[in-house]
């Protein structure tokens, strides 16, 4: 990548604020070495990592990153032989520590799906018995502590020991020596506890002299009485720091044996900080994902300069790559027209390090190879250069090395010199660089230029938005649109005399002022469009509300529809059973009586059963969609006539568009749009029951009940006894099978209060075995 056009666009500056958003100096250290990648698939991997992160703060808001330090120093020092200081060792505690911390934060979260994440933490070791012996030696400030060894325990409630004697006898001095001393205190010199007595009663205290004030007037003297136990205090201080260089030795050769384990462990807290970092920088800038392609295209919906305050800035669209490759765009100075071109250059950079960019989601962004930008007047002093030598400078090495996966951003080009020659340059220029199939925007003056983009395939217009009124710029693109003149209208606002201005109009040529004319049509032009572009979409925005509502009124008719159906399902079976209750009543008392026949009852049953309606049927498919089938339909069809909401069969196709149908005993001629298919005409199956013998009836002499239900097999078996005594059959065959008994106990209870069965047995050898039950008819 291009180096220059870091310093051009700006980006360290970027870099500088995703450094304060690192939780650790090791993600920091890592977020000011971040540059573009020009790898699409390392890229799209960036962006994903920063997504997740993204994920996770929007749903838990921070996420636990404190006490992470940069230990890769203290471990190399462990792995050559040196010992660490209590602190170093502490942070390599913590270090461990806030690794399970944010271990164990990832892995309790349920969602979002964070396949990056839960692999880095998944790679976490805990280290678990490193960090508790840290701990139980170094205290929370970085001192050794006395439980960390029974010896250093030892020595300091001996030290302590000493130090208590110490002061009992140098406060006895102090109260009955105090007016030899120049202040009643005991004090420090040379680690040794001394008292500061005046000069004149050196001889008076006796001791040995450490020290004396810079008047001389004070010296500070160890009484002869406490040198002992000074001399004990110091040589336990030497155990003392003899133990705890013993005991840091030992946490460092502990820490060297995981040194492997640490470096992997920094390596993936450092990533995961970064990613973090990331995500709170496109936080804080209400960024969005892109979408990377390595095709060129740029696409972006109001997208924002980074730099630029959130209150400040003007957002704007952007599209390049599909349509045209080039972008012209013309304007006054001071309009953000170089805004534009920084914004696009630094939005790209940005995508390409992994970072999200300040426009509304679905923005789309390529890799490039390289991004060029020759911005601002950067013209060398020393080489004694004009400020068009150096732009030409900049412009001869960007053509050296641009091609198909390049980004090119020019300001002003061809400006510094001759307006023709100027212009003329600047088109050429213009036309290596889309030759090339480059991917181009450039800022100019040239009017000459306003007209580029209409006679060159792939380039197309543009021009940032100036108000007349205000005399001010909007700091709007306008794609499409070149920018015009304004100086007639400005002029006459700041009030010039009119007639100055119909004069200087008269000194332009016919075809400035067309230009201009078709111009000023077009900004009108994409103002009403825009326009009419927000109202459509507010009323597409109304309509789908309102569709929306629509359904959830539909839905909830189509539930209380069946619920209805439904009740009145539940209220026939009702009645129906009922009636059949009254009936068997009935059929009782007959039997009691000489005439009554059995068939004439079991005809009189079936015509009974016959009444049950099947509403189930006729209840709507709550899944199924009510759209019109557009099949073709053929007589005997049943359709349903939609404005009607009734049923019927098709008996005639009278055109493509038109069938007669059967509703009942009416006969109607019906759209073919308002008709729905529901089902073709069944051909007539056989009844499996018989009826009377010898008149072209039958039925088997056996019934098949193996895997029905106990409820369903007793209902088949009556009938099929009703049917079995119609065809006059001395004896039928129950099949049951084995089981566990249920349906054949069923069969013979079946069998023993039914008075038209004699009598009933298990099956033979050759007829089934217990599998089978053989009833006797009479």
């Amino acid at each position: 990548m291009n180096q220059r056009v870091f310093h051009v666009l700006e980006y360290r500056k970027v870099i500088e604020r995703l450094a304060r958003h690192a939780a650790s100096s090791l993600g920091k250290e890592k977020a000011l070495a971040l540059k573009p990648s020009t790898s699409l698939e390392q890229v799209k991997e960036w962006q994903k990592e920063t997504d997740e992160a993204t994920q996770v703060l929007r749903l838990k808001g921070e996420v636990p990153l404190g006490g992470i330090f940069d230990i890769k120093p203290s471990i190399k020092r462990t792995i050559i032989g040196g010992t660490l200081s209590p602190v170093e060792c502490l942070d390599i505690a913590s270090t461990i520590y806030g690794g399970k911390q944010i271990k164990r934060f990832i892995e309790e979260m349920e969602e979002p799906d964070l396949p990056i994440l839960r692999e880095l933490v998944g790679n976490l070791v805990p280290l678990n018995e490193l960090e508790r012996r840290i701990r139980g030696c170094i205290d929370d400030h970085g001192h050794v502590m006395d439980g960390a060894s029974d010896k250093l325990r030892t020595v300091r409630s001996r030290m302590r020991t000493y130090e208590s004697r110490i002061r009992d006898k140098m406060d006895a001095y102090t109260k009955s020596k105090s007016k030899m001393l120049s202040e009643p205190i005991v004090t420090i010199r040379n680690e040794r506890y001394v008292l500061p007595v005046k000069q004149e009663y050196k001889g008076a205290v006796g001791g040995i002299v450490h020290d004396q004030s810079s008047s001389g007037a004070t010296l500070f003297i160890e009484p002869q009485s406490v040198v002992d136990l000074n001399n004990q205090l110091q040589e336990a201080k030497v155990q003392e720091k003899h133990e705890i260089d013993r005991i840091l030795k030992e946490l460092s050769e502990a820490i060297a044996v995981d040194e492997a384990y640490l470096y992997e462990n920094v390596s993936i807290l450092t990533t995961i900080d970064f990613m973090f970092a990331r995500a709170k920088l496109g936080q804080s800038m209400k960024a969005a994902m892109p979408l990377m392609n390595d095709q060129g295209i740029i696409k972006m919906r109001q997208a924002r300069h980074p730099l630029i305050e959130q209150d400040e800035v003007v957002a704007n669209d952007i599209e390049l790559g599909e349509d045209f490759t080039s972008i012209v765009i013309t304007g006054p100075n001071t309009g953000g027209k170089t805004v534009t071109l920084k914004m696009v250059g630094l939005c790209t950079l940005m995508a390409q390090s992994g970072l999200q960019i300040p426009a509304l989601d679905g923005c789309e962004l390529a890799v490039f190879e390289n991004v060029y930008a020759d911005i601002g007047d950067e013209q060398s002093i020393e080489q004694s250069l004009s400020t068009f030598s150096s732009h030409m400078t900049n412009i001869v090495d960007i053509l050296k090395h641009v091609n198909d996966r390049t980004l090119v951003l020019f300001d002003e080009l061809g400006a510094g010199t001759d307006p023709q020659e100027g212009a003329a340059l600047a088109m050429s220029i213009l036309d290596e660089v889309v030759s090339r199939n480059a991917r181009v925007i450039a800022t100019t003056h040239y009017p000459e230029l306003k007209a580029y983009g209409y006679n060159r395939e792939g380039v197309i217009n543009a021009s940032v938005e100036f108000d007349i009124k205000t005399l001010k710029p909007t700091y709007r693109l306008l794609i499409g649109v070149p920018g015009r003149s304004n100086a007639f209208e400005i002029s006459r606002r700041l009030g010039l005399d009119e007639q100055v201005i119909e004069t200087a109009k008269g000194h332009i040529g016919t075809d400035s002022k067309s230009v201009e004319n078709m111009i000023a049509s077009l900004e009108t032009s994409t103002r009403q469009a825009e326009k009419d572009f927000e109202e459509a979409e507010e009323i597409l925005k109304q309509a789908t509300e309102l569709h929306q509502e629509l359904h959830n009124v539909w839905a909830e008719f189509e539930e209380k529809r069946n619920k209805l159906y439904e009740k009145a399902e539940r209220k026939a079976e009702k009645a129906i059973e009922q009636a059949r209750m009254e009936a068997e009543e009935i059929v009782k008392d007959l039997r009691s009586r000489n005439n009554f026949k059995e068939h004439e009852w079991i005809e009189a049953r079936k015509q009974l059963d016959e009444t049950k309606p099947n509403l189930a049927k006729q209840k709507p498919d709550k899944a199924e969609k009510k759209s019109p089938v557009t099949r073709e339909l053929k007589q005997g069809d049943e359709v349903k006539l939609l404005k009607l909401n009734q049923t019927g069969t098709v008996s005639e196709k009278i055109s493509d568009n038109e069938y007669q149908v059967n509703v009942g005993i009416m006969k109607v001629k019906v759209k073919r749009k308002d008709l729905e298919y529901v089902k073709s005409q069944q051909p007539l199956k056989e009844k499996p029951m018989a009826t009377v013998k010898g008149k072209g009836y039958h039925v088997k002499t056996e019934l098949d009940l193996r895997g029905e239900r106990y409820e369903e097999a007793m209902n088949q078996l009556e009938k099929y006894i009703d049917d079995a005594i119609l065809a006059g059959y001395p004896r039928v065959s129950i099949i049951h099978g084995k089981g566990t008994g249920a349906l054949r106990t069923g069969v013979e209870s079946f069998a023993k209060n039914h008075r038209s069965i004699t009598s009933h047995r298990s099956g033979g050898m050759n007829e089934g075995g217990g599998g089978v039950t053989v009833l006797e008819l009479g």
